[in-house]
Parts: structure tokens; sequence; C-alpha cells
């Protein structure tokens, strides 16, 4: 697993999107403009929890590892390195692939 050095904070995970795919089935290759964002990626980092309004702590649902399923325009992206990765509230996040 990637070692990034941002901590999220309250309910908001860090997302290292899967690749793009750059072939169709039918073995076309997909220039970048034609490519479908990605909606599917791992947990690279997760903030602790929230706190809800009467003070009461919300344990995070996913955890650094999960493979996810989020919204297609989810999240903020962020260049990290060579990498990037978005930043997004869980409750962006649809699911967790098992």
């Amino acid at each position: 697993m990637e070692q990034i050095n941002i901590k999220p904070l309250a309910d908001r995970v860090i997302v290292k999107p899967k690749n793009a795919e750059e072939k169709t089935k039918g073995g076309i290759v997909l220039p970048d403009t034609a490519k479908e964002k990605p909606i599917e990626g791992t947990v690279v980092a997760a903030g602790p929890g929230r706190i809800t309004e009467d003070g009461k702590h919300i344990d995070m649902n996913v955890k650094v590892g999960d493979k996810v399923l989020y919204a297609k325009y989810a999240g903020t992206e962020v260049k990290i390195g060579d990498s990037e990765y978005l930043i997004m509230n869980e409750s962006d996040i649809f699911g967790v692939i098992e």
C-alpha cells in the first residue's frame, strides 16, 4: 500500500482511483478525452469519523485498503508526488467491493 503524507479530517477519505480503461473490449485504443471517469478505487487514508451535533462520535464504515465504488464526479482531485487521488466525504462512497 502506498504511503501518503496527508491525514484526512472528520469523515473524509483519500481514494486512489482505478486506472481508466485504455482500450475498448473490441481492442480500440481510447484517447484521454474519450475515457470514462473511474467510479472505483482503493481507500489509502481515512479520517477518524465525524462528530454529531450532540457530540457523539460516529466511526467510519470504510478503512484503508477497502476497494470502493463512489459517485462519478465525487471528491476533489489532488496530485501528490506523481500520483493522483480523490479526497471525498464518506457519504460519497456507495459501497465496499468484497
